[in-house]
């Protein structure tokens, strides 16, 4: 095989293709960029300009495509997942942020940021690598966020997550969901979370979710619901009267969501789907 970055490109689409890697041409420009320290569009100009790779660039390049073969995360292998303008640090032991998860961060966003208050605070439990936390605080500045997290292993992650943001208005607390931030019991303004909602029976069907993402960050016991119980009830600890409460939950989940939640003594239960249509996001009013 030449080294040409082009020929490189093909032989790599081929092989994920093979390997039925959801979007192969995308996946292998940005492992050819990740070798090159390029964006995914730099790589596509060097491949149609006739650019070569060292030998050692191509031997890495083979062996990261090689793993994604594999059904190895692309975001595990490139070390960076993006959230909403974030470049967030992400590898295993840490559930690797979703596109429409954006969608339930905004409902968040806009809520915090209706909050008439001079410096709202603002709740995440269960926040992995940190991803909406960080999104509150940068895109509400005003605003004062913890984020919440109880695996050593991801916690690694949210820590440097927050160290390289730079952000000042967020702090990480490595606690327990069920029984976080007692000191802020009736301050809290908005309590979003993307909990384990996956039913222990129903395995996902991408490997790179079944075999890669921590099974803490997944499964939410029999209903899928266990956690979201703890939510709900930390979440009513924390919240003031009108706060407003931002769960994530699978496209089959809102109507049992809102029923709990009711029961539970949280106002005006409300389901919205993400960008793909899909009902994703429940709200509610302490």
């Amino acid at each position: 095989m030449g080294n040409s970055v082009g020929e490189r490109l093909r032989r790599s689409v081929e092989l994920l293709a093979r390997a039925g890697v959801p979007s192969p041409e995308v996946d292998a420009e940005l492992l050819v960029g990740h070798v090159l320290g390029v964006t995914r569009g730099r790589a596509q100009a060097l491949a149609i300009t006739g650019a070569e790779l060292t030998a050692a660039q191509a031997d890495q390049v083979d062996a990261l495509v090689l793993r994604r073969a594999a059904r190895e995360p692309l975001q595990h292998l490139t070390g960076v997942a993006h959230f909403r303008g974030l470049r967030l640090a992400v590898g295993p032991g840490v559930f690797t942020p979703r596109p429409e998860t954006e969608s339930v961060a905004q409902v968040a966003i806009d809520a915090l940021r209706a909050v008439a208050e001079p410096e709202p605070v603002a709740v995440d439990l269960g926040t992995g690598s940190g991803a909406i936390a960080l999104a509150l605080a940068v895109e509400v500045p005003h605003a004062r966020v913890y984020g919440v997290e109880n695996s050593p292993a991801a916690f690694v992650w949210t820590r440097q997550n927050l160290r390289e943001t730079g952000v000042t208005n967020a702090s990480m607390v490595f606690t327990d969901l069920a029984d976080a931030l007692p000191e802020l019991d009736g301050t809290v303004a908005v309590v979003v979370s993307n909990p384990p909602y996956i039913p222990t029976w129903a395995v996902p069907r991408d490997p790179e979710v079944r075999l890669h993402d921590p099974e803490v960050a997944l499964y939410g016991g029999e209903d899928g619901l266990e956690v979201v119980r703890a939510v709900s009830r930390t979440a009513l600890r924390l919240a003031h009267l009108g706060g407003t409460l931002v769960l994530e939950h699978g496209e089959e989940q809102g109507e049992a969501i809102r029923a709990l939640l009711t029961a539970d003594g949280w106002r005006t239960p409300a389901t919205f789907p993400d960008l793909t249509g899909r009902p994703r996001t429940t709200t509610a009013t302490r």
